[in-house]
């Protein structure tokens, strides 16, 4: 058995939700997550907490989801500011492969090794 597995890349977008003044950054604002590092475009911030509002979501949002689960079809977090008209929407923009070595120093249990 192969020790690799597969995360989608994600885009996190600051995308407007109604009327009013957008407090957490621009609208179009955005971060890229592949693996497990956060990409921002040259120039452009991200207000930190929108990105603790996020985060909690991003680990399961990369990884595969039974087409009937939640984490399946919504994608849309309310920025944390009652008073912001935003949400950050997560989209899945590509698949990376990963090595479990690669990404640990804890060894996959005997049961997972290949049989060699």
């Amino acid at each position: 058995m192969s020790d690799e597995f597969e995360l989608y890349d994600l885009r996190v977008e600051v995308v407007r939700a109604g009327p009013g003044r957008i407090y957490c950054g621009e609208e179009g604002d955005y971060f890229e997550l592949r693996g497990e590092m956060l990409h921002l475009p040259d120039g452009q911030g991200f207000s930190i907490y929108s990105l603790a509002a996020v985060l909690p979501l991003l680990a399961a949002k990369q990884r595969e989801t039974h087409p009937n689960d939640w984490m399946s079809t919504d994608a849309a977090c309310a920025c944390p500011d009652p008073n912001c008209p935003t949400r950050l929407r997560i989209t899945r923009i590509g698949k990376r492969r990963f090595s479990h070595a690669d990404t640990t120093a804890v060894p996959l249990p005997d049961d997972l090794k290949d049989d060699k």
